[in-house]
């Protein structure tokens, strides 16, 4: 480890095994904000999301029978999704040593699957969970420290799945002007619906597992929270949901069928054919909902299932479309709007390639 990656006081790997991450976050304590109040903070400009936090809260009975639904579904797509990602990147970087940095929280539990599965085929590897900003930015303390330890070239950057490209944006915009990054940075991803990934194991919209649990599959950290000053990003480690927390069962469980694997196709990187004509049909749903539901600002359009089933927890949802009632991977999202008493609208084939697509309410400014 390097004097910089040494010097930085972090929450280390969190409830995770301490080879499977390390976590460039510091601990914060921070004053949750109510839901409802947290959205007329954000909406009328007085504060940004990432200087908040809301309660998180144990999973409910029902909230986890759908996560154990989501297992017994796409479990064995998931593991069968990683291997086709990690035989990829083996191939790429032909046994040169990588440095996995995923995005926290969605990419903690791929990018972890992923250095196992690397680190089975023989390739060094060393994996870093670190924050990037929606209109901030990426930590560029952590990120600084582990260019400094491993170098700039062969860093693959994770995340679960991408919803409008947001983040990918944000990391191709913090680091287009980076001389260290002559390329666009390499964002893997499971699910790739809207196209801006570098390589992804398919482009569908469907129910990542991990993606239906917070902090109790995530090694307890909170999502990650802007910092007071200019060191590393913050968060919050949920000791209280220390007794709920499924993080090493999760990837014990998909790694455990992951090895039990035949051979799988390994994924390729998108051609620029493909790549546009994903951007161009989902740009076209953003644009479609936004003026069928007189929408200015498009943060408020959360597309793709993982994002609307996020935001009808975490913001104020106005209304939840879906494609199709009757599939399954929409349970829990059906679940949580009942609950919320929001409205779902089934939509069919106009939000296609999303499967659910929340629109988040305007509130008072």
């Amino acid at each position: 480890m390097t004097d910089k990656l040494a010097a930085l006081e972090t929450v280390g790997s969190g409830s995770y095994a301490t080879a499977d991450v390390h976590f460039l976050l510091r601990a914060v304590e921070v004053d949750t904000t109510d839901i409802e109040e947290k959205e007329r903070l954000i909406q009328s400009g007085q504060k940004h999301y990432s200087d908040m936090i809301s309660l998180e809260r144990p999973p409910s009975e029902m909230h986890m029978a759908l996560y154990t639904q989501a297992m017994e579904r796409n479990s064995c797509r998931m593991s069968k999704d990683i291997q086709s990602l990690a035989q990829a990147l083996h191939t790429l970087y032909a046994g040169e040593p990588l440095a996995l940095v995923s995005f926290v929280r969605a990419g903690l539990p791929p990018g972890v699957l992923l250095r196992r599965a690397l680190e089975g085929m023989g390739l060094t590897t060393r994996h870093y969970g670190i924050s990037i900003v929606r209109d901030r930015g990426i930590d560029t303390v952590a990120l600084d420290a582990v260019i400094e330890a491993h170098g700039a070239a062969n860093i693959v950057f994770v995340d679960g799945w991408t919803g409008k490209g947001a983040i990918a944006g944000e990391l191709q915009t913090a680091l287009s002007q980076d001389p260290r990054f002559p390329e666009k940075p390499r964002l893997v991803v499971l699910a790739d619906p809207c196209g801006r990934a570098w390589l992804a194991a398919s482009a569908d919209d469907w129910v990542i597992p991990s993606g239906i649990l917070g902090a109790t599959v995530s090694g307890l950290v909170s999502r990650s929270i802007w910092p007071t000053d200019d060191g590393l990003h913050g968060c919050v480690v949920y000791e209280h949901l220390r007794e709920h927390d499924m993080t090493r069962a999760f990837i014990d469980h998909i790694d455990a069928e992951r090895v039990q694997l035949g051979p799988v196709a390994s994924a390729t990187p998108w051609s620029e054919s493909k790549k546009e004509s994903l951007q161009i049909k989902a740009s076209g749903v953003i644009s479609m909902l936004a003026e069928r539901f007189d929408v200015t600002n498009v943060n408020r359009i959360k597309p793709g299932i993982a994002e609307a089933t996020r935001a009808v927890l975490r913001r104020v949802p106005d209304r939840v479309l879906v494609r199709d009632r009757g599939d399954a991977d929409v349970q829990l999202l059906q679940y949580l709007t009942d609950r919320a008493g929001v409205a779902v609208e089934e939509v069919g084939d106009d939000i296609a390639p999303y499967k659910a697509v929340t629109i988040i309410k305007a509130v008072g400014q």
